[in-house]
C-alpha cells in the first residue's frame, strides 16, 4: 500500500509538472512571453478576456487536482486534504482578482508584483507552504 501511496504522489508531482511544461499548449496566456521579453522592452499584448479568465482557471484546477493528490497521500487524511483545498482556493480567489486588476492596469502598478501575483495564480505555490505545515501539525500530533 505505501509503494500505491508514493506512486500517486509522484502521479501529483508529474501532473504539476506536466502543467508547467505544456503550459505553451495547453492554455492561452499571451502573458508568457510577455513577461519573458519584458526585460527587453515588450509591447503589452492583446488578450481576449472570456479566454484569459477561463484559461487561468482551467489552470487552476489541474494545479489543485494535482496538489490534492500529492497533500492526500502525503498525510493519508481527508480533512486535511478538504482544508488544503480551501486554502489553495482562498488564495486563489485572493490572488485572481488582483492579478485582473493588474492586467487591466497593463502592469503600471509594478512590473514585480504583477510578476509575483501572476506566479501565485498560475503555480501552486502555496502547496510548498501546505506540506511543511501540516507535516510540523502531524508531529505535533504524534507527541
Amino acid at each position: 500500500m505505501k509503494i500505491l501511496s508514493w506512486f500517486l504522489i509522484l502521479a501529483g508531482v508529474a501532473g504539476i509538472v506536466s502543467v508547467r511544461i505544456f503550459e505553451d499548449s495547453l492554455f492561452y496566456d499571451p502573458f508568457l512571453n510577455y513577461f519573458h521579453d519584458a526585460t527587453k522592452n515588450a509591447e503589452f499584448p492583446d488578450f481576449e478576456w472570456a479566454k484569459l479568465i477561463l484559461s487561468h482557471v482551467f489552470r487552476f484546477v489541474l494545479n489543485l487536482i494535482s496538489s490534492l493528490v500529492i497533500i492526500h497521500f502525503l498525510f493519508k487524511n481527508k480533512n486535511w486534504t478538504a482544508q488544503a483545498a480551501v486554502l489553495i482556493s482562498i488564495i486563489f480567489v485572493i490572488t485572481f482578482p488582483i492579478y485582473l486588476y493588474c492586467v487591466s492596469d497593463r502592469f503600471e502598478i509594478g512590473y514585480l508584483f504583477s510578476f509575483y501575483i501572476r506566479r501565485f495564480v498560475i503555480q501552486p505555490l502555496i502547496l510548498l507552504l501546505i506540506i511543511p505545515l501540516f507535516y510540523y501539525r502531524k508531529q505535533i500530533l504524534i507527541k
